[in-house]
């Protein structure tokens, strides 16, 4: 399980990476890291760490089905791995996370 305090706090004040369109909010001051779905999730089990995005407030409750918006499953699992994608590009930017033998 991997768990990052630094990974988590990485979020504070970033910019939404889902950007749901219609539904982001655009305000980072209600982004979170928020999990997403993976094998090393459960039942009361948060996903590691590394598999999540910067979410705002909006976007966070429709992934996370605590709207009444809806938006499709393709859709959903469209700006999750888009999201997931660019977090890790941001971490990668910021240090959090390297690769190794990358340019």
């Amino acid at each position: 399980m991997i768990r990052s305090k630094h990974l988590r706090e990485s979020a504070r004040g970033q910019e939404c990476t889902l950007q749901i369109a219609g539904i982001c909010n655009y305000q980072s001051e209600t982004t979170v890291l928020a999990h997403l779905p993976s094998e090393s999730h459960g039942m009361g089990l948060k996903a590691d760490d590394i598999s999540a995005c910067f979410a705002c407030s909006a976007c966070h409750d429709v992934i996370d089905n605590r709207s009444s918006i809806r938006i499709s499953n393709e859709d959903r699992e469209f700006y999750m791995r888009r999201a997931q994608n660019r977090t890790l590009n941001i971490w990668v930017d910021m240090g959090l996370v390297t690769v190794k033998g990358a340019a």
